[in-house]
Parts: structure tokens; sequence; C-alpha cells
């Protein structure tokens, strides 16, 4: 069984910077992908940056190109999630999840369905 465990979420005014955290318990990454999701109430989940665990390439939600970056550290079985110039829009629960490299190889980065592990979500929150 695998465990992802996100971590680094909290309150930060519009324009600031946090860092998120996801360590993965049970196996290590290779070969899968790594992806980041977000909910905000009311809303459906959506994609927010996903990469291989080669880290030869990354993926972006439109929204977040340009102010988030996606890396990993396949040593420390984890991915973070730089996410600069934050915006009240940004506000959300966070997740990071896993999927087969051949599946979303097919079916995309992008998709949540392609995922099959996921961690509990970790809030943040973009005060204007």
């Amino acid at each position: 069984q695998v465990q992802l465990v996100e971590s680094g979420g909290g309150l930060v005014q519009a324009g600031g910077s946090l860092r998120l955290s996801c360590t993965a318990s049970g196996r290590t990454f290779a070969p899968y992908a790594m992806g980041w999701f977000r909910q905000a109430p009311g809303k459906e989940r959506e994609f927010v940056a996903a990469m291989p665990w080669s880290g030869d390439s990354t993926y972006y939600a439109d929204s977040v190109k340009g102010r988030f970056t996606i890396s990993r550290e396949n040593a420390k079985n984890s991915v973070y999630l730089q996410m600069n110039s934050l915006k009240p829009e940004d506000t959300a629960v966070y997740y990071c999840a896993s999927a087969p490299i051949t599946r979303v190889a097919i079916i995309g980065f992008k998709q949540g369905r392609g995922y099959d592990y996921w961690g509990q979500g970790t809030q943040v929150t973009v005060s204007s």
C-alpha cells in the first residue's frame, strides 16, 4: 500500500509564497508520475501540476504557469510544489497523487482519473 502525506499549507497574503511537500511511503516513485491537484469549496477538483518520475518534463495548468513550480527528490520519495505570487483564487485544499506512468502516458498527466493514490490534502488560504 502507498501512503502520500502532504504538508506546507497555511494562510498567506496575496503575493506571498508557500512550498508544499508530499512524501510517499510504501514504494519508490519509479516508474510513476506525481501530480498536484486542488479543490476549492463548491468547485470540482482541478489539475495543478505534474511530472514523471524521470523529472524530464513538467506540466502545469494555465492558471498557475509561471507562478508555480513542481519538483521532486526521488532519494527522499518526495515531490514539492513551490507556489509564488499567490492569488486569492489559489485558495483550496491541495492534494498530491501518484499514477502509473504507462497510464498517464495514454490519457495525459492532467486527468485526475489516472491517479490511483491520493494524499489527505493540505489547506492553502490566500487572503486579499
